[in-house]
């Protein structure tokens, strides 16, 4: 549990929080307003791993140079980086960054990370490594229609909340409930958040976004998405490697396993799962009542928010 006196200095602790779903426009928004007077803590449970870079989106080498990031290539692609772990890596990093005289700017797209830092992680146990892998292969076994049915008998609240194909949560759910006798969904958060979070949210047109989301999936397939996961096949990458269930990535996996897909094929279904990814997103970021929304072109009204909230009027750009 989180000590009273963490909850008498979170005020000192100021962040921004920046929701939106994929392509949306965080990347130019954030440009805009936070070059030089912010580092980035990047709440992506994909851009944490090494090797998985188009496909994730991971800011190029101006952004890098315009504002620092954080939780960015920090686990080999086989390593578990939990949602437990994104909250206690990034508390400890935004005093780090208040120290410096920044802005703690947390921005991604990974609803659960959001979720565990704003409302306080959940109880639930730490990974296990031996039922962990028991779990991988009673799966590997019987199949992922099996693990997802499974799931919704020993956790319904979880099989509402998690995608059929997101095998590395699935997996986790019923690891917890192996671990411990109880589902996950029944731990609840710990006690408040370490710091005050000002929330903003960036929303555009259905079809203005869907017309994105076809254009950022074409534009990685430009930039080598599939050598990149020939690449990741050729190291190893299956189903166990936890990055290779996001979309972008599992879909080649899938069309590995049955030998029946084209690369056409592979890329609608990319663009598909993504546009899906995104109502899903969205569904998520409105359940935050203290959310502002905003369209990514209105930087004079983020701005404006920002500096109501307490952010000083010179940290941000014109």
């Amino acid at each position: 549990m989180r000590s009273n006196t963490k909850k008498r200095t979170a005020r000192k602790n100021r962040a921004v929080v920046l929701f939106g779903p994929t392509a949306v426009g965080k990347t130019a928004m954030t440009e805009a307003l936070f070059s030089g007077s912010a580092e980035i803590i990047s709440a992506d449970s994909v851009q944490v791993y090494r090797g998985f870079d188009i496909g994730s989106a991971k800011p190029d080498g101006h952004l890098l140079r315009l504002i620092p990031h954080h939780l960015i290539d920090i686990r080999d692609p086989w390593e578990q980086y939990t949602a437990g772990d994104f909250v206690r890596d990034a508390e400890a990093l935004i005093p780090q960054i208040i120290s410096r005289g920044r802005i703690p700017l947390i921005t991604g797209g990974t609803a659960y990370y959001f979720r565990q830092l704003i409302s306080g992680p959940s109880e639930a146990p730490k990974s296990d490594p031996e039922v962990r892998e028991s779990v991988r292969r009673e799966i590997e076994e019987k199949g992922s229609e099996w693990a997802y049915s499974y799931l919704g008998e020993i956790d319904p609240v979880s099989h509402g909340r998690i995608a059929a194909a997101d095998i590395y949560r699935i997996s986790r759910a019923i690891e917890v409930y192996r671990s411990s006798g109880r589902p996950l969904s029944s731990y609840a958060a710990s006690s408040a958040p370490d710091a005050d979070y000002i929330i903003i949210c960036l929303v555009r047109d259905k079809a203005e976004l869907s017309a994105r989301i076809e254009m950022r999936v074409g534009e990685m397939f430009r930039l080598g998405l599939y050598d990149e996961v020939r690449e990741l096949f050729r190291k190893g990458a299956d189903a166990s490697w936890p990055a290779m269930n996001a979309i972008g990535y599992r879909e080649f996996l899938e069309a590995a396993e049955t030998g029946e897909a084209s690369l056409l094929s592979i890329k609608e279904s990319i663009i598909r799962n993504t546009r899906q990814y995104a109502k899903r997103q969205m569904t998520f970021f409105r359940s935050f009542a203290s959310c502002r929304f905003f369209h990514p072109d209105d930087i004079e009204g983020i701005r404006s928010a920002l500096i109501e909230s307490g952010i000083s009027p010179d940290a941000l750009g014109a």
